[in-house]
């Protein structure tokens, strides 16, 4: 059962729908169906072992309007999000829709097109048709089929057969208006052989309006996210969550990788009071790679949910995952990682780690790795620790004349690092350390 009256997002679909009647025909019955799975589904509850250490009342309980674009977003509030320094693409959306003012796509590199999906929706729908809500699935997932019901903006990025794009392509989302929800979308289509670094940024600039005609109200992002890669593609995807700390952020990310494909992927979450990420990868060729990462820190009475799904769908395929979480005050994080191995998925090789770090005697950690194996030549593992900063570190650094404040800062980059190291863009590593 919902965990409340869908009602007022009846009232905005149908609103919603008839200012689109004129979209494509393949979308709008898509949008349908999802809105459909979603008054049937309703929000989940602490009943559904997807959800039961994650309460999301306090979201249901809202009658969040569709936000509006603008909101008065200057430049000079952005720029600070911005990756200048590692000469990146930037495509920038306020309240999820395209602001081209913001945004940087003068001279793209050879090879790559990046595109609002309003733009290529009206344009050239059927040069998505293939791809867009054809990759997360929503007949289960309440908010995968909310975003997918009201998606109508967001990026579309497409890289050539054997391009090789050396600028790193930067997704910033700006969230900066209280009371109201965004749906960004998401597309990336990654050609036979071609390579690619991505940022998928979330963020809630310092000094935007964010309470704008809601004073006291929090944000909600609902986010979906598809990758697809062809034979031998390779892409590196880091996606930043720093939105403010009393907002809402739901994401789903769909990868789907072919014939020896690569696909890794790093995730930030750095605020919010509650967020949940799914991330999921269907190794759907052989010989595919995948690598998992990501790092999430909370204080006070934050929420942060990862879920991870790895789907070996094909022989001679490996993944790599490590999540590692920071908590102090009395932050609450959720790790569910599962490694799925298919029959005729023989040769796999999956190795996936979860590890914590707690600052204080009141946060709390719930850690879940899985493994579910249906083919018997594989080699996989797993592991999950939750502990406190090592006491003999603290005082070897202490006996070196290092205050405690400074030690305990140390140990904790230390720990972080092992996830911040694997970015391979130095400027952009340089940026995820100095949040951290």
């Amino acid at each position: 059962m919902p965990v409340t009256d869908v009602n007022p997002y009846v009232i905005q679909f149908k609103r919603f729908n008839d200012l689109r009647t004129a979209g494509p025909a393949w979308l709008r019955a898509i949008r349908e169906h999802a809105f459909a799975r979603f008054t049937t589904l309703g929000f989940p509850t602490a009943r559904q072992e997807e959800w039961r250490f994650t309460n999301v009342s306090p979201i249901a309980e809202r009658a969040f309007q569709v936000a509006v674009a603008g909101a008065g977003v200057r430049g000079g509030q952005v720029a600070p999000f911005g990756l200048a320094a590692a000469d990146a693409v930037e495509i920038v959306f306020v309240n999820g829709r395209f602001a081209p003012g913001l945004s940087t796509l003068q001279a793209l590199p050879p090879g790559v097109s990046v595109r609002s999906l309003a733009d290529v929706l009206t344009a050239d729908s059927e040069r998505v048709a293939a791809h867009l809500a054809r990759h997360a699935a929503f007949d289960n997932e309440p908010f995968a089929a909310l975003n997918t019901a009201f998606a109508s903006d967001g990026a579309v990025v497409e890289a050539s057969p054997n391009a090789v794009v050396t600028r790193p392509i930067h997704i910033l989302f700006v969230a900066a208006s209280g009371g109201e929800v965004s749906y960004p979308r998401v597309l990336v289509r990654a050609g036979r052989n071609s390579q690619m670094q991505l940022v998928e940024s979330h963020i809630a600039p310092d000094g935007s309006p964010t309470r704008l005609g809601h004073p006291g109200a929090p944000s909600f992002t609902n986010a979906v996210s598809e990758i697809v890669l062809d034979d031998g593609a390779v892409v590196d995807y880091y996606r930043v969550q720093r939105e403010a700390t009393d907002s809402f952020h739901v994401s789903t990310t769909q990868v789907t990788l072919s014939h020896s494909s690569t696909f890794s992927s790093h995730t930030f979450s750095f605020g919010g009071a509650i967020v949940r990420n799914d991330i999921n990868a269907l190794l759907a060729g052989e010989g595919g790679d995948c690598t998992l990462n990501g790092l999430y820190l909370a204080g006070g009475t934050q929420l942060v949910d990862n879920h991870t799904v790895i789907d070996h769908a094909q022989p001679h395929c490996g993944s790599h995952e490590v999540y590692k979480g920071i908590l102090g005050g009395r932050a609450r994080a959720v790790f569910n990682g599962k490694i799925l191995v298919r029959p005729d998925a023989q040769k796999t090789d999956a190795k996936q780690t979860n590890k914590n770090l707690v600052l204080s005697e009141d946060a709390t950690i719930n850690t879940k790795p899985q493994l579910e194996i249906f083919a018997d030549d594989v080699k996989c593992t797993h592991g999950a620790t939750v502990g406190q900063l090592d006491a003999e570190s603290m005082f070897y650094l202490r006996s070196r004349g290092i205050d405690a404040g400074q030690a305990r800062a140390m140990l904790i980059d230390a720990f972080a690092h092992e996830v911040i190291d694997g970015i391979k863009e130095q400027k952009f590593r340089e940026y995820v350390g100095q949040l951290v």
